[in-house]
């Protein structure tokens, strides 16, 4: 028995009694993103670090805004790739319509980053050199040692 939501079609094969849904598997119920602060300094891009240290996690830019892209699949996604909880869904699934969605296209991003190091070289290439701790802590007791 084939399952009819399998059979790839694009958006103007469509009838007019159809759904885009009927022949997705569920990619939009499979991660989430959210827009995090634009980092500007040496902290900025730290916390983006430690983001991508977590598995299944990518930062990326769209449109000159930071995103958090956390790759997991919703729990209410089921077996046939509905919604187990369509009538009382979350009020974000119930704005979110198939005109913009990624059904039939590829994810393009401005940048893309998949771990701690890839962000950490953008920093370094972007940001002036991070002073050391060690060399400010030291030039400060300077002064008191040769007192």
């Amino acid at each position: 028995m084939s399952n009819p939501r399998r059979k790839k079609v694009s958006r103007d094969q469509l009838k007019p009694s159809e759904c885009l849904c009927d022949y997705c598997t569920g990619k939009c119920c499979r991660y989430f993103s959210l827009p995090i602060d634009n980092p500007t300094d040496w902290d900025d891009f730290d916390a983006i670090r430690w983001y991508l240290a977590h598995e299944r996690t990518m930062v990326y830019v769209d449109k000159g805004q930071w995103y958090l892209l956390v790759m997991s699949r919703c729990k209410h996604l089921t077996g046939d790739y509905r919604c187990g909880i369509y009538l009382n869904r979350p009020k974000i699934c119930r704005e979110y319509t198939t005109v913009d969605c990624e059904y039939d296209g590829q994810w393009i991003f401005e940048r893309l980053f998949e771990s701690p190091e890839q962000i950490w070289e953008y920093a370094e290439a972007l940001l002036p050199p991070r002073r050391r701790l060690a060399a400010k802590a030291a030039s400060e007791l300077l002064p008191i040692v040769n007192s």
